[in-house]
């Protein structure tokens, strides 16, 4: 950065500041008093020499500088604290332009820092003090004075320009903030979003593997102990293969997630899971001992991809909790169909006990399924059957739009 370019950001630092918030103001103002009375002693002694102050003038002259020092803790108070000061100064026909520099500093303050009403009244109400007080003394001054007044006028006027203009720029940095503010929320929000999303998947994922790997474990387990003599090597061999394949789809699928929460930029390996995969899910049940009877009618429009995600986790949640709370034996009926009214319906039924009461802490099954439902605009039940056993009921919206081929 250049030196020129550092200078003019302090300078319109010092311009956008608030004067009554700005740092050592009373030693800031002291100097600023000093220099004022010191150019109102020039100018009395250049500007008019037929009325240079005597002693008195001078110390009059030399004290309305001195209510500069506070100007920015109570403007108007200092403005209102040089007026007895001045009246007798121009009382005694004194240079009648010298006390202008700390008058402009004073007006300026009040018009920086107050309403633009108030700065109008303490105008007038300045300009009719002194026009009257140097009429009274000698006609030809108070008009004269009167000519020059358009400098106090635009004194006034400049300070309200500032006091604008800074509002103005506080506004746009307020502005600037509480959107950047609202940007953090934003990101925040997608995060936790995001977390959620990859924590259900992660969930389904491992528990649908885990529950099937336990089963498919459990069937090669019991072939292996139930009657050693007449060992069914097939039946062993295609319950290793079924807990291979399971490992290699959960593999796949973990890699998946893995690269989403690393955000390495790679793209998935495929796409989201759909209606056309929950075959795929019905034969890993199976392979697990599960009776599924799977219906699929897909709608005439186009499932939108995140309904089609959506039902497809549910449907595998909902079959990895049957295998889980019913056992092998189970007897599972998937219904994918539209309803009727714009939406796709899923419904699983079992033929189980359902959940058992055991005491421990309830899982994230259920409650991830009616996350997925709500994230696409739908809703979700599961409770025991009218039948019995343990029924999951879901509508997602299908999102019509372009025709299916």
């Amino acid at each position: 950065m250049s030196r020129s370019t550092r200078r003019r950001e302090r300078i319109l630092a010092v311009v956008n500041r608030d004067p009554l918030h700005a740092p050592h103001r009373t030693r800031t103002d002291t100097l600023v008093a000093g220099g004022a009375g010191a150019l109102s002693a020039v100018l009395a002694l250049t500007t008019d020499q037929a009325r240079t102050p005597d002693a008195l003038g001078w110390v009059l002259l030399i004290a309305s500088a001195v209510p500069i020092v506070w100007r920015r803790r109570s403007p108007l108070l200092a403005l209102v604290a040089m007026i007895p000061i001045l009246m007798p100064y121009h009382a005694l026909d004194n240079a009648h332009s010298a006390p202008m520099p700390q008058t402009w500093i004073a007006l300026y303050t009040v018009a920086v820092t107050g309403r633009p009403l108030r700065t109008l009244l303490t105008g007038i109400g300045v300009l009719s003090v002194m026009v009257t007080v140097v009429l009274t003394i000698n006609t030809h001054e108070g008009l004269q004075l009167l000519r020059i007044s358009g400098w106090i006028i635009a004194v006034l006027f400049c300070g309200v320009d500032v006091r604008i203009y800074r509002q103005y720029v506080a506004s746009v940095l307020e502005r600037a903030e509480r959107a950047e503010r609202t940007r953090e929320e934003e990101a925040r929000r997608r995060v936790a979003e995001e977390r959620l999303r990859i924590a259900r998947d992660l969930h389904d994922l491992l528990a649908h593997s885990i529950t099937l790997i336990g089963v498919q474990t459990s069937v090669a387990s019991h072939i292996l102990t139930v009657d050693p003599d007449r060992l069914d090597r097939q039946a062993v061999a295609r319950s290793l293969e079924d807990i291979a394949d399971t490992c290699r789809e959960a593999r796949a699928e973990l890699r998946t997630t893995l690269q989403v929460l690393r955000g390495d930029g790679h793209e998935s390996d495929g796409p989201l899971p759909d209606l056309a995969a929950l075959p795929g899910l019905v034969r890993a049940a199976e392979a697990a001992g599960a009776r599924v009877d799977l219906a699929v009618r897909t709608p005439g429009s186009r499932v939108a991809p995140a309904t089609g995600a959506a039902a497809y986790r549910i449907v595998q949640e909902s079959l990895t909790n049957a295998l889980r709370h019913a056992g092998p034996e189970v007897r599972i009926t998937v219904a994918v169909e539209p309803d009727g009214s714009g939406a796709l319906s899923v419904k699983v039924t079992d033929d189980g006990a359902g959940p058992r009461a055991n005491g421990s802490a309830p899982g994230f099954g259920i409650v991830g399924m009616r996350e997925r439902a709500r994230s696409t605009g739908g809703t979700l039940t599961a409770g025991p059957g009218p039948a019995g056993g343990f029924e999951v009921a879901a509508v997602l919206p299908c999102h019509e739009g372009e025709t299916a081929p």
